[in-house]
């Protein structure tokens, strides 16, 4: 590749173009969650009732956690800022498809189709933001990124929602697809390939056997297992936030969007935290922020009926849930590599997480009630960190991190050494 369509080093603050893969994200993370803020509008437009609405959700979630990978390894040759133009195509073909649904099976096709390009585009997107930036701002990267993960929950879901009750749910992907063409021209415009080839990770010189090696490193599966249940915790109480706050703690239905808005900044905010302690202190992160989420779904599954401490549990959910995302991706890179395939893998297990939680949430609540989810993430939680500890004392980690260079870490057994992509 020519210097001339490269930068000739990487950044040493988070430069603009990382925060353009952030609205990309946010886009596709607007498109996921419009159909549960519609339910009422695509029963009724669909013909069909509430549980077949809901399983549009369980469709996307498992178009993204099979279907992303496919289409990534597809991609593994093609320039990453090339590679993302054509998954926005895809994305958007998608959203055109549910906005012109006349029926349910057009609407899951429509779901499948941006699932699996969903979860490509958090792969590559998070790939390119940790290599357009010195490693010792990675983490941060992948915080500014999965900004729009955050954002899309805050601002996305709501926005839909209100386009799509007051315009009608087809207008809702209509202008979900004209934010998809926008971020795809910012991205275009402003997002400008890794400097080297071997930092691709998408480049024709890539080994495709090297990033599939990678599968089979046991601090790796370890890692993939940490965040599926890290995951896995949190969603197990977050699906089932409303109505626990609303038959339990005894909020009003009409308060409980103000109390989900309040959740939603403190991801924000938790997230912004976590990806400034991810480069240097990746594991310590993990240990504590699940321990701490542990301690929150305990207290608010013993407090739901109590207003006041339910919401300060809540709120502390989500201050170490999901916002461990940036430091889990850490780890992730310094067990496999930078590459997308690697993080598109890594986002399918965070997705199997999100199933998992609410799949057997669902389960238990006829049997155990409501709390039994929360109890079900208390669990999750215990299991995660019983994953995560063997990384404080792993010979592996010292020896080295795979493609792209390791990043500082604060305990010996987590210094690595030169890259290995090859091994």
């Amino acid at each position: 590749m020519s210097t001339a369509t490269a930068p000739a080093k990487k950044a040493t603050t988070v430069p603009p173009a990382v925060y353009v893969l952030a609205a990309g994200v946010f886009a596709m993370v607007t498109s996921e969650f419009a159909v549960a803020g519609l339910m009422p509008q695509l029963a009724e437009g669909l013909g069909t009732g509430f549980p077949q609405i809901g399983y549009l959700v369980t469709i996307f979630a498992a178009a993204m956690a099979i279907g992303g990978p496919p289409l990534t390894f597809a991609l593994i040759k093609v320039p990453p800022r090339t590679a993302l133009m054509i998954v926005f195509a895809i994305f958007l073909v998608g959203n055109v498809i549910a906005a012109l649904a006349t029926g349910y099976p057009m609407m899951v096709l429509a779901r499948i189709i941006s699932g699996a390009a969903s979860q490509a585009f958090f792969g590559i997107a998070v790939s390119m933001g940790v290599q357009l930036v010195d490693e010792q701002m990675r983490g941060r990267a992948v915080a500014v990124v999965m900004n729009g993960l955050m954002l899309g929950t805050l601002l996305g879901l709501p926005f839909a929602t209100f386009v799509g009750s007051r315009f009608g749910w087809q207008s809702a992907f209509w202008a979900i697809s004209a934010i998809t063409l926008l971020a795809a021209a910012l991205t275009f415009a402003m997002v400008r390939n890794p400097a080297t080839p071997v930092e691709q990770g998408m480049d024709a010189s890539a080994s495709t056997g090297s990033e599939l090696a990678v599968l089979r490193r046991p601090q790796f599966l370890l890692a993939l297992a940490s965040s599926t249940l890290i995951i896995g915790a949190t969603f197990s109480a977050f699906s089932f936030f409303t109505p626990i706050l609303t038959e339990i703690t005894g909020f009003s239905e009409g308060i409980v969007p103000a109390l989900l808005l309040v959740y939603g900044a403190a991801t924000l905010l938790g997230n912004v935290v976590v990806g400034r302690l991810a480069d240097r202190h990746t594991i310590s992160t993990l240990l504590v922020g699940t321990g701490l989420n542990a301690l929150f779904l305990a207290g608010f599954a013993i407090f739901t009926d109590l207003p006041p401490l339910a919401l300060v549990f809540m709120l502390g959910v989500g201050l170490f849930g999901v916002t461990m995302n940036p430091a889990m991706a850490v780890r992730i890179q310094r067990a496999g590599s930078t590459a997308p395939l690697v993080n598109t893998i890594h986002g399918s297990f965070i997705t199997l997480g999100v199933i998992i939680g609410s799949a057997v949430g669902s389960a238990l609540i006829p049997q155990f009630g409501l709390r039994a989810p929360i109890v079900l993430g208390v669990g999750l939680a215990v299991l995660a960190i019983a994953v995560i500890l063997p990384a404080l004392a792993s010979p592996y980690l010292r020896r080295g991190a795979g493609r792209g260079a390791p990043l500082p870490a604060e305990h010996p057994g987590l210094a690595c050494a030169a890259p290995t992509a090859n091994r």
